[in-house]
């Protein structure tokens, strides 16, 4: 059965939802006209009776104009910010970010480089990721190379010529003679392998693009790395005792002995005369717990190229280990949080680093003495107020933040509660604060090297550091910094040395085993006299180091 709505006007089916306007515009079309009409002429009369502002001072065009300059000025600042991340230039663009965060990410943290490396210096880093990338492992060049290694042949022409670092030493030695490494591939053409032996793929990032730089598990001489040494005969030093460096008898490789226990002949390897013969040698093996980059630039071969590289000598390692040394996403966790939670916010912050070579446990009092004599007397920190009155200060006191780094507390423990037990002098906020203390140092359990590396970092985020002699962990801190630390003097027999402490001459590491042979009169002499930018060590007197000579004269 059929239900059906009546409509009475017009006496139709609809269903009870139809239109009910259709009905009122049928029956009062003239009416709404009207008001229409009505409607519009009063709009009519305010657009053209009544005062108008002036065009220029429209919120809208204000707005326009606001809205272009920061979008310039965001393009700007982006320019700016990429720029940063990038290190000048230093760092090749394109990595996977979240692979590496520090890569990227260091550049927020305040702590550019100390000036632009040189645009020659760029280049070649560019051409050398090129080289790695085509002869870097598993590549046609490198199997082809591998294959003539495996079978002693040796090649008129390689495409590709390789050095091969041996990790070796303490986390800090093996910082400085990897970049001693690099610099010497990228001076002779070669590219740089790298042992990962037990920690190094934990600790750091790849530095190139696309390919690797760690040897493959399957590399040829991997299990005779622990086994060279001065009595190989591979190693250079012997093969020139038996005078076996013939152009006619070039081997398939050589392993350089470069530790700090070398003798006379394995230190001609800085000699001109021998980087001719070595240049024929498609693989070179090097061990070595020494930085010794000073010795690459009183050799004359390599002069113009290092002048070019690096007009201000002083620059070297800081370059390169900002170019090379990214923490891996493990080491930067324990960077980045430390570093937020408790230096972050400090006005200054002030690095001191403690390695203590006496026999005996410690902390030693006379270690204690020396660390305030320097820092009170450089005023690096302040005294403190012994009568125990708080000092007024208007406004907001200033505050530093002192990061020490030691295998022992103690020392920090002493400093910590004397800023505690006493108000500061000047009335700035004084906080001390040490990461980790591990007793004793255990280069070869993983955890321990990166705490390690992470301090080292977080020492190059102060603003002045002191540090220890002698000490490669402190060298890392202050070159990757771009600081020029206080050195504390050696102490001997027991004692606190007076003077505590000494500027450095430069932000660069010393060379502690260099050799003293001028290669041209075939006779021993000072090393350290030869050139203006070649001098000794403040730490170490018969160590090596570069300095700026423009400074320094």
């Amino acid at each position: 059965m059929k239900r059906h709505w009546r409509n009475t006007s017009h006496d139709q089916e609809s269903p009870p939802d139809s239109d009910s306007d259709t009905r009122s515009t049928r029956k009062f079309p003239l009416t709404r006209l009207m008001a229409l009409f009505l409607f519009s002429l009063f709009l009519f009369s305010l657009t053209f009776l009544l005062p108008h502002p002036p065009i220029q001072s429209s919120p809208t065009a204000k707005a326009l104009l606001q809205l272009k300059q920061n979008q310039q000025g965001d393009v700007s600042d982006s320019v700016e910010l990429q720029k940063d991340k990038l290190l000048g230039g230093l760092i090749a663009s394109g990595f996977d970010e979240r692979s590496c965060l520090s890569r990227y990410h260091s550049a927020t943290y305040s702590k550019g480089l100390s000036e632009n490396p040189s645009s020659y210096l760029i280049s070649r880093l560019r051409k050398y990721e090129a080289l790695h990338q085509e002869c870097g492992p598993y590549t046609e060049s490198y199997n082809k190379t591998v294959k003539d290694l495996r079978s002693g042949h040796v090649s008129d022409s390689p495409a590709c010529k390789y050095v091969v670092w041996i990790s070796y030493s303490g986390l800090g030695n093996r910082i400085l003679t990897l970049a001693s490494a690099f610099l010497y591939a990228l001076l002779t053409g070669r590219v740089l392998l790298v042992d990962p032996g037990v920690d190094m793929a934990d600790l750091f990032c790849e530095p190139f693009p696309n390919v690797s730089w760690f040897l493959p598990l399957d590399f040829p001489l991997n299990s005779h790395f622990s086994k060279f040494d001065q009595k190989s005969d591979q190693c250079y030093g012997k093969m020139l005792k038996n005078k076996s460096t013939t152009d006619s008898m070039v081997p398939s490789f050589v392993y350089l002995h470069l530790a700090h226990d070398y003798d006379d002949q394995d230190k001609l390897f800085f000699c001109d005369e021998d980087q001719t013969f070595l240049q024929k040698v498609p693989w070179l093996v090097v061990r070595t717990d020494n930085y010794f980059v000073p010795s690459l630039f009183l050799m004359p071969s390599f002069e113009q190229q290092l002048s070019d590289l690096f007009p201000n000598k002083e620059t070297i390692f800081h370059f390169l280990g900002r170019y090379l040394f990214h923490p891996t996403n493990k080491v930067w966790g324990l960077v980045s949080r430390y570093y937020q939670a408790y230096l972050a916010k400090a006005d200054e912050r002030v690095g001191i680093q403690i390695r203590v070579f006496d026999t005996g446990t410690g902390p030693f009092q006379h270690v204690l003495d020396q660390i305030l004599a320097c820092t009170l007397k450089e005023n690096l920190l302040p005294d403190v107020n012994r009568k125990g009155d708080v000092v007024n200060s208007s406004g907001r006191p200033k505050s530093k933040a002192v990061l020490m780094t030691s295998l022992s507390s103690g020392y920090f423990e002493k400093v910590r509660d004397m800023y505690w037990e006493h108000p500061a002098a000047t009335g700035e906020v004084i906080s001390i604060y040490q990461p980790s203390h591990e007793g004793y140092q255990q280069t070869e359990k993983k955890m321990h090297n990166q705490k390690a590396w992470a301090e080292m970092y977080l020492l190059s985020l102060t603003d002045v550091l002191v540090t220890s002699s002698w000490s490669t962990f402190g060298y890392v801190a202050q070159g990757l910094g771009g600081l020029k630390p206080w050195i504390l003097y050696k102490p001997e027999n027991g004692t606190a040395p007076d003077p505590a402490c000494q500027r450095a001459m430069s932000m660069e590491p010393c060379f502690h085993a260099p050799p003293f042979y001028d290669c041209k009169a075939k006779r021993g002499t000072d090393t350290g006299a030869l050139v203006p930018h070649v001098r000794h060590c403040e730490d170490m007197s018969w160590g090596l180091k570069l300095v700026d000579s423009n400074s320094w004269q």
